[in-house]
């Protein structure tokens, strides 16, 4: 049976990740009172996810310091909608949740961009950092032979982790060019921090192929993968393998961000020094912001829970280290771009909306991802066009459409108040 909850707080936190751990502990503790909302069952998001059962020292201090603050901690609780007057709805299981707030924190994190290729769908081809989550949440994986492939410093981390699990990482094709890699390697020892964590990383998987400039053409298997064929320096080669770890960088999850009406610049939330978003009262922090990594994500959520309590001068104070690591982020923007050859690799019969069945054929004749909605249902499936969206902005030049709520799939009689509701273009679209 279906239970309604209301709360009244003085700020919200959506995200449980890094910077939504560090803005709902700084906010509460300058005396706010705060209510943390996350879709996953524990905390610390996609950075910090431990393995089944236990929790990282790092995700329980900040978890600490919120309990001892009081911060109303909402576990698998996922927003999907606004209503007028700054009140959240979210759903957690059965329940529906009402969120009043006088300001607003999204620290909604970021996914991995998939860009479609023959054979993407195949059982056992999936995300990197995917892949990594479900050993530790206790796939098995040792002996296993892994191809990882893509672009981003995920790559190595996930083929390190892998390693020191026991499995047999084959290659890390990386599609950036390795005089770009070089360059970033050198900025690195800018940042002491970084580079120590990038040597640890590489050290772990000395003797593993690493392939610039380097990409998967194909995957094949007759029910699951059973093979891939990549593309090194304009030759083909077949790898056999039980595992294709692919991830072309990270997409900032910015949906609520863009439902709430906050301005996007290139992708990303646009905010001001104290990230605050083009809405009054309204902060993100994190990854939305920009891809930056774990301290950036700390140092940004700390500003805007700060920002939030109107503690302005003690948000000032963090504003160096934020500059340094920011121009990090672009740095690694600039090394990771995708270049225009991967747009070759997705033929006219690839399905490149997984959801709907719709392929790259089908929609190369459209022209704008409107006119695929209409037409073929592409972005209309379960993950909303979380998937096959940034797909099309790369391989098409496609802006995506503002989200419409609900963001996610919710339960039929949560969508009976939203109906009554809301305002009455939006009813006429369920």
């Amino acid at each position: 049976m279906t239970r309604n909850h209301r709360g009244e707080f003085d700020l919200v936190v959506v995200g449980g990740g890094p910077a939504g751990l560090a803005a709902a502990s700084t906010a509460a503790e300058c005396g706010l009172r705060v209510a943390l909302a996350d879709d996953n069952r524990d905390f610390g998001g996609q950075v910090w996810r431990a393995h089944t059962g236990s929790r990282l020292p790092e995700v329980a201090a900040w978890v600490g310091r919120m309990e001892r603050a009081g911060v109303e901690l909402l576990r698998g609780t996922r927003v999907f909608d606004q209503l007028p007057g700054n009140i959240l709805r979210a759903e957690h299981e059965q329940d529906l949740w009402e969120l009043s707030y006088r300001r607003l924190v999204l620290s909604t994190g970021a996914r991995e961009r998939f860009l479609p290729f023959p054979g993407w769908t195949l059982p056992n081809v999936m995300g990197a950092g995917g892949l990594q989550a479900l050993v530790k949440s206790g796939l098995p994986i040792k002996e296993k032979r892994v191809l990882i492939a893509g672009t981003g410093p995920l790559l190595v981390a996930v083929a390190a982790f892998l390693h020191q699990h026991g499995a047999r990482v084959l290659a890390i094709c990386e599609q950036a060019a390795r005089t770009t890699l070089a360059r970033f390697g050198i900025g690195l020892l800018c940042y002491p921090t970084k580079l120590a964590q990038a040597l640890s990383l590489w050290k772990e998987i000395i003797g593993v192929r690493f392939l610039t400039e380097s990409a998967v053409r194909s995957a094949h298997g007759s029910e699951v993968l059973e093979q891939a064929v990549i593309a090194v320096a304009g030759k083909t080669e077949t790898i056999a393998c039980d595992y294709l770890a692919v991830s072309f960088h990270l997409v900032a999850n910015t949906e609520l961000s863009a439902l709430l009406g906050c301005q996007l610049e290139n992708g990303y939330v646009a905010v001001d020094q104290y990230q605050q978003t083009s809405k009054a009262g309204i902060f993100c922090a994190g990854e939305p912001t920009g891809i930056g990594g774990l301290e950036l994500a700390l140092i940004e959520g700390q500003i805007a829970g700060f920002a939030a309590a109107g503690r302005e001068a003690q948000a000032k104070k963090l504003f160096p280290r934020r500059a340094k690591l920011s121009r990090f982020a672009r740095a690694l923007d600039r090394a990771f771009a995708l270049r225009e050859e991967l747009r070759n690799h997705t033929l006219p019969d690839t399905i490149v909306c997984r959801c709907e069945d719709v392929t790259f054929g089908q929609l190369e004749k459209l022209g704008s991802w409107r006119a695929a909605k209409l037409q073929t249902r592409c972005g209309m499936g379960p993950c909303q066009g979380r998937i096959c969206g940034p797909a099309t902005e790369f391989l098409l030049n496609w802006s995506l459409d503002s989200p419409r709520p609900p963001l996610w799939p919710v339960r039929v009689e949560h969508l009976g108040p939203y109906v009554e509701r809301s305002k009455p273009e939006y009813s006429q679209t369920l």
